[in-house]
């Protein structure tokens, strides 16, 4: 007997790996602004703050108080994936909520966003009428490897809590709002470093006690978000901060599902995987670096 792959099998397919994909896919996602991009570039407004001008005298002339304004540039890329599957049996698992074949596609699509995201936070964005002036990142938002606590000699430093409360200090001296919402990005081997603080692990510092979990959900007024894609510099892990605002990633296409037979493969099953997005660091003053030595932690 034949076997095809029936519209209900696609549309459980697309409906499994949309859930996944929300919930085990892009971690940084949910941290940042998402805007629906209908063309291959696109541009998004920012506008400047302003200072009012005293009024000196009755009747006086209406000031003109130019709003800084720019533009900011994202270009979308296209990212697929895709799979063969011979065995109908393995078929019949495309509608099971927990199947692989979900699970891998909405893993796939969901790193490669998180890839995006955390190249552009230093990564040379693009402003202007036309998208085409280059903005660096500001340097003076990254935190060195050398901040510590007093009296801690260690020339090489992980993160540690003084590192954070620089960070936090240098988006409030940006006129961050406090009640925004702050991100940092870390690996384990930078969370294990936080945990070696006593700042963190100590219950008269902190209620959460991590050290009875081994996690660290929040702290210093940021969500923290653990992942393995982070990049280096001079072997340095480069930890992210972030307020929201600060990292926009723009969707031509959201992940796209399809399921189809393939005659040139003896019409082996193929499930396929689309998605059209680009990222931007959208304000240089919102988005940040902390470098953190990869082995020396807090009393090393």
């Amino acid at each position: 007997m034949s076997f095809q792959v029936t519209e209900a099998f696609r549309r459980q397919y697309q409906a499994n790996v949309d859930l996944l994909s929300q919930q085990k896919g892009s971690k940084l996602r949910k941290a940042v602004r998402v805007e629906t991009v209908k063309a291959q570039s696109a541009f998004f407004e920012q506008i400047g703050s302003a200072t009012a001008q005293l009024k000196t005298s009755r009747h006086a002339d209406t000031p003109q108080i130019d709003t800084p304004h720019q533009r900011r540039r994202v270009t979308l890329s296209d990212y697929v994936w895709a799979d063969l599957i011979d065995n109908e049996d393995q078929i019949r698992m495309l509608i099971d909520p927990t199947s692989p074949y979900a699970e891998v596609a909405a893993m796939a699509m969901g790193r490669k966003m998180d890839e995006l995201l955390i190249a552009a936070a230093d990564a040379t964005a693009y402003t202007g009428v036309d998208g085409t002036t280059s903005t660096s990142y500001d340097s003076n938002m990254t935190i060195a490897v050398t901040e510590r606590w007093p009296g801690v000699t260690s020339a090489d430093y992980g993160l540690n809590v003084a590192k954070i409360l620089s960070a936090s200090e240098k988006l409030a001296a940006a006129n961050v709002d406090s009640d925004d919402d702050r991100w940092l990005v870390i690996n384990a081997r930078q969370r294990n470093s936080l945990l070696k603080d006593t700042h963190v692990s100590s219950y008269d510092y902190n209620e959460m006690r991590p050290l009875q979990s081994g996690q660290v959900a929040k702290f210093g007024g940021f969500n923290i978000i653990m992942t393995e894609l982070l990049g280096t510099s001079s072997g340095n892990d480069k930890v992210l901060y972030f307020a929201k605002g600060g990292l926009l990633l723009g969707l031509g296409k959201d992940i796209n599902v399809r399921v189809s037979e393939r005659p040139d493969k003896n019409y082996a099953t193929q499930v396929f995987s689309s998605m059209s997005i680009g990222a931007t660091r959208m304000e240089e003053a919102r988005v940040g670096v902390i470098l953190c030595h990869p082995t020396n932690g807090p009393g090393a």
